[in-house]
């Protein structure tokens, strides 16, 4: 053995000398098995390998992310597109309906005060005219009051102190004799009589003669068997109405004029009956003229004017 230092190697040329390398396992050899812990894997060529695995896949998903949220937003904007439409078509709508209740409430407005305008021009005419209408009246009730006989009116004025049906007071006396004893004075004055009494105890009863015959009666010295001659004045006359009075089943049939001066002098007693009782609340100036009124009806009715529905 040698144990001296090495000796330069025979034969090689001068200046050149071995050098040691260092031997690297590049894997087992076939038919060889390699023990184990004979190659060591290096963790950081491991991870270097996975971020270069790393690196080539974030290029995608960043691609595939760009490309979701470009398709997302294209999708909203028409969706708010779309409800931004509908948004300005029912506004646009809101506005021509808030335009036309704007006309109309204008329109009613003008109509209003058009209204009001001709109800203050009627109101006042129709003042004017009331006014007017008084003056006349004031003035007619006092060329009236000067043309009235004192007398009368006293008389009227102490039968109204003390109302009564007795016709011997003054006032009635004189009524009785001016009005209603003309106005019932018939010529079948035994009837007249009758109707007379009746009139005055309110127990006279007039009504339609109906179509079919109805029984009749007979009065001295004129015949009443049949609804062409009245009962009270003998005349022949197509009579619609008759009388009954008081309970008697007996009737009569009377003329159209005869109807007038009995409802006439009726419409006399009525009113001074109310007035008795205490239902007419009146002055006493408004209360004479409606006796007034009354007894030119009499005056009439006897002279042969009566409304033809009589």
């Amino acid at each position: 053995m040698w144990s001296g230092p090495p000796q330069p190697d025979e034969g090689l040329p001068t200046g050149l000398s071995a050098v040691s390398v260092p031997w690297k396992n590049l894997g087992p050899s076939k038919g060889h098995r390699e023990s184990p812990g004979s190659l060591v894997e290096n963790p950081a060529s491991r991870k270097e390998a996975q971020g270069e695995e790393h690196s080539a896949a974030a290029p995608l998903d960043v691609s595939r992310l760009r490309s979701s949220s470009m398709e997302i937003r294209e999708k909203g904007s028409e969706f708010l597109k779309e409800e931004l439409y509908k948004a300005q078509k029912e506004l646009k709508l809101k506005d021509e309906e808030c335009e036309r209740l704007c006309k109309v409430r204008a329109q009613l407005e003008q109509e209003l005060e058009e209204l009001t305008a001709s109800l203050f021009q009627e109101a006042h005419k129709m003042v004017r005219e009331a006014n007017m209408k008084q003056a006349a009246s004031e003035k007619q009730l006092k060329e009236a009051w000067g043309k009235v006989d004192t007398t009368l009116f006293s008389e009227f004025q102490a039968w109204r102190a003390s109302p009564t049906l007795d016709k011997d007071c003054p006032f009635l006396e004189r009524v009785y004799r001016e009005d209603v004893g003309p106005c019932l004075d018939f010529t079948v004055q035994e009837l007249s009589a009758l109707v007379r009494a009746a009139v005055e105890d309110n127990t006279l009863t007039i009504e339609p003669v109906a179509s079919q015959t109805l029984p009749t009666v007979k009065v001295p010295t004129v015949e009443c068997n049949n609804i062409n001659t009245c009962a009270l004045s003998g005349l022949a006359r197509t009579c619609h109405h008759r009388i009954r009075l008081g309970d008697s089943e007996s009737h009569y049939y009377i003329s159209p004029s005869s109807r007038a001066r009995i409802t006439a002098v009726c419409n006399f007693f009525t009113y001074i009956r109310y007035i008795q009782q205490g239902l007419v609340r009146q002055d006493a100036e408004p209360m004479f003229w409606e006796i007034m009124r009354l007894r030119k009806g009499m005056s009439l009715a006897k002279l042969g004017f009566f409304p033809q529905e009589a």
